[in-house]
């Protein structure tokens, strides 16, 4: 006999974070069909939500049945062809993982790379169009959860539009935590994930598409390279009375996101922004009084994801083992260029509150 009983924790790291105990009990309500009427009803709703907490009237915005990397994909070999050439902005991992990707689409990549922890300036997305006068698409991470660093979009937002190309922005650790404005900011195609601050579970990708995004699919000259990603069949299964066969939806999860977005709305969107700050501040000046410091310049550091170094002669690896061993509270260590040098705490959505920060100081102040 195989049992798995999981000792509860504390999720303060990069993702995922707590779920809401009504996020949990959606998910063990009963499964129906993925296209009976009821289920249907309830997809129209998750758009509309959707686009709510995006702040959007795109028509086609919707959930990927697969994880935020899915939506990643999903967004860049719809929109890119062979041949065709794209700006991408780097200044951590995941920056790095969209160009990997446009590369395998077969486009031709211009690479903005940046010091990890530091922002894409408006200047070098001007210099590499310069360069690169014609791109399909500009692509830009707007929360880094590898560093914590969050782009600014509204101003490059502009400069893109007015070389007449297309605006990507990868949302997963920003999306329902801090300010996000898809239509006021101009947004072309954005993609997220539901475990970060909607504290849902992983395992979805809400996208959305503009018109000027939709006009790019539709006059493409190949085919798009992966059968479960393109759009031109997926819309299908989320547009209209009718819905056309293309999978079968992982259900319990979207009941779980239906809920989430559902918490979301309760609270308010700007309440929930004003929140997470709050709470940041809190968990800052606690973290500087036992001489922990920040990677990213305070006026571009996400609340919601806090980079640091550690105070002088403590081991990374060993404190957080620690704290999960000892107090079961999870903290991320760094990735790629800081592996081993910084921890990336999460006070995301419902991991959002004083009590855990105050639970993580107290903890920190008894190892320490």
């Amino acid at each position: 006999m195989y049992k798995f009983n999981p000792t509860p924790r504390i999720l303060m790291g990069p993702g995922p974070s707590d779920a809401h105990p009504r996020v949990l009990k959606a998910m063990a309500t009963p499964l129906i069909g993925h296209l009976d009427p009821e289920f249907v009803k309830m997809m129209d709703e998750v758009k509309e939500m959707t686009q709510k907490t995006l702040l959007t009237k795109n028509h086609l915005t919707f959930v990927v049945s697969a994880p935020g990397s899915a939506g990643m994909e999903t967004c860049l070999v719809n929109l890119l062809e062979p041949g065709d050439e794209c700006i991408i902005g780097i200044n951590g991992v995941f920056g790095g993982r969209m160009a990997e990707i446009a590369e395998r689409c077969g486009a031709k990549v211009h690479k903005v790379e940046v010091e990890w922890g530091k922002i894409i300036e408006p200047s070098q997305i001007k210099a590499a169009l310069e360069k690169c006068p014609n791109p399909k698409l500009v692509a830009l991470v707007h929360a880094e959860t590898s560093t914590g660093a969050c782009q600014p979009l509204q101003e490059i937002s502009d400069i893109v539009h007015n070389a007449n190309s297309l605006l990507m922005v990868d949302a997963v650790t920003s999306y329902c935590g801090v300010p996000l404005k898809v239509d006021e900011w101009g947004i072309d195609a954005l993609y997220s994930g539901t475990q970060k601050c909607l504290s849902a579970p992983p395992g979805l990708s809400p996208v959305t598409f503009s018109d000027k995004a939709m006009n790019a699919l539709e006059n493409r000259k190949t085919k798009v390279q992966s059968w479960f990603l393109d759009l031109s069949l997926v819309k299908n299964y989320w547009a209209g009375a009718k819905r056309a066969y293309h999978h079968t939806a992982p259900v319990s999860s979207v009941y779980a996101y239906h809920t989430a977005l559902n918490l979301v709305l309760e609270e308010g969107l700007e309440n929930r922004w004003n929140r997470h700050k709050t709470v940041h501040l809190h968990l800052k000046e606690q973290l500087e009084n036992l001489g922990f410091k920040y990677l990213v310049e305070e006026q571009y550091r996400l609340p919601n994801l806090n980079s640091v170094f550690l105070p002088e002669g403590l081991e990374e690896a060993k404190l957080r083992s620690q704290l999960l061993n000892d107090f079961n509270i999870e903290v991320g260590g760094g990735l790629g260029a800081f592996a081993g040098k910084i921890w990336r705490i999460g006070i995301m959505g419902e991991s959002c509150t004083k009590n855990h920060v105050n639970t993580l100081i107290g903890a920190l102040k008894e190892i320490i």
